[in-house]
């Protein structure tokens, strides 16, 4: 017999390939979806504080970074707790193309479960969560949750 991690793997596989989900305007990459999220939920953050969140090297994390400040998705400013470490904040262009990525996600994810109910939506929703609060627990890198 198989063991049933075979069939999470396989379908997760398949999950990455599918493109109804990756249809729509691109006006964020991966990488500064996913810094602009964490930012949004946790607040303004030092490379430092990136690199441990991330498990990214600190070189890494400058060029995702730099690149996102280019762009005038984040800004640098002042330790807002008095350290001498500068942190990244999201800007209001970033806040807004990180909402507008978001809908339509949430749009294209609507349009896959349109016929799941709720109560579906919620548990695969919960086991989502509790697979990535695993992930999380052995990596030691905990993710806020809003």
């Amino acid at each position: 017999m198989t063991r049933p991690t075979y069939e999470v793997e396989y379908e997760q596989m398949l999950l990455s390939r599918h493109e109804l989900l990756r249809r729509r305007p691109v006006a964020l990459d991966r990488s500064a979806y996913v810094l602009l999220s964490r930012i949004r939920v946790q607040g303004p953050m030092s490379i430092g504080e990136l690199s441990d969140a991330f498990g990214l090297d600190a070189s890494t994390l400058n060029r995702q970074t730099a690149a996102a400040m280019r762009s005038g998705l984040v800004e640098r400013i002042a330790d807002p707790t008095g350290g001498i470490a500068r942190k990244f904040r999201i800007t209001d262009k970033g806040a807004r193309l990180l909402d507008e990525q978001r809908d339509s996600i949430v749009r294209s994810l609507d349009r896959v479960m349109a016929d799941w109910s709720d109560d579906d939506i919620s548990a695969f929703a919960a086991y989502l969560r509790r697979f990535n609060r695993d992930i999380e627990r052995l990596s030691q890198r905990p993710w806020p949750r809003p």
